[in-house]
């Protein structure tokens, strides 16, 4: 390596340390390659009563780890009362595994928070998981399974009460891109949650781009109306001309404002968070 490289500082860690600066971080998950953290934003202030909670599952497709991705969300939805959690799982560049080691990790961080609660100040009745991309696929991964294959353990649902979906990948069937990162065809068929289809779900918000050439609108469209039929509250909102990135605040602040702003109304909505206080009922978000 070039003597220059060699001194250039590690930026990204850099970044990455002062984005979660207002967190603290926890490890939720000893497992065989190690920790995983997740990093809990709490509100300012006292209460006396339990907080909600909204955990963020990065995208990057179980590659990298991006904790920083929804710091920005967290960072809003503890101004807003919630305790905000970003969220790392197990990835390929750091721990040499794949999808199945993350939905592992995603179910047992809703049990460690529930587990949990009262250290954290948090309702574990009031939990809302978010999720970009593969994060999205993970959030879907806690709680579309039927009960039997989705089991408690120690008495303790990692099921949450509301999914928010960004660029949601809702497939990973033998013909679709993701399939050989599963040990096999069965497995990445067995956990595509376009075969988990079941009536009973929580309520969804989903966001998407037309234009997402990775994670195809029609696919999603198509998930939602599956789940319609099937009487589950999903409502998909469609971005025209928006690729797979176009809710992050460093790609589009006006798209971030939007989907955010839908977010905070849907929860409030389903009794997830509290009303804003000094302005006016908007009404349903869709």
């Amino acid at each position: 390596m070039s003597s220059i490289l060699q001194k250039v500082a590690p930026i990204g860690e850099a970044r990455e340390r002062e984005m979660l600066k207002d967190s603290a971080s926890y490890a939720y998950h000893s497992t065989p390659q190690g920790e995983i953290l997740a990093h809990v934003f709490q509100p300012e202030g006292v209460s006396t009563t339990p907080r909600p909670a909204v955990v963020f599952f990065h995208g990057g497709f179980w590659d990298t780890p991006m904790p920083t991705q929804f710091v920005p969300h967290c960072l809003h939805f503890a101004s807003r009362g919630a305790v905000a959690v970003a969220a790392e799982t197990r990835t390929a560049s750091r721990h040499g595994t794949g999808p199945v080691e993350a939905i592992e990790d995603a179910r047992e961080l809703i049990r460690w928070i529930r587990l949990n609660a009262e250290t954290l100040n948090i309702d574990p009745a009031r939990i809302t998981i978010g999720g970009a991309a593969g994060g999205a696929y993970l959030a879907l991964l806690t709680t579309m399974p039927k009960e039997k294959d989705l089991p408690t353990v120690e008495g303790v649902d990692c099921r949450p009460q509301a999914l928010v979906l960004f660029s949601a990948t809702v497939n990973t069937g033998p013909r679709s891109p993701h399939a050989a990162r599963f040990p096999d065809t069965k497995t990445a068929k067995r956990l595509s949650p376009t075969s988990l289809v079941r009536g009973k779900l929580p309520p969804m918000l989903v966001f998407h781009g037309r234009a997402d050439r990775i994670a195809p609108f029609d696919e999603v469209d198509k998930f939602r109306r599956r789940l319609r039929w099937r009487r589950n509250s999903i409502e998909l909102v469609d971005f025209e001309r928006a690729d797979h990135s176009f809710f992050n605040f460093n790609v589009s602040h006006l798209n971030f404002e939007l989907t955010i702003g839908a977010m905070d109304r849907f929860l409030v909505k389903h009794g997830l968070l509290g009303p804003e206080s000094g302005t006016p009922d908007e009404g349903p978000v869709l």
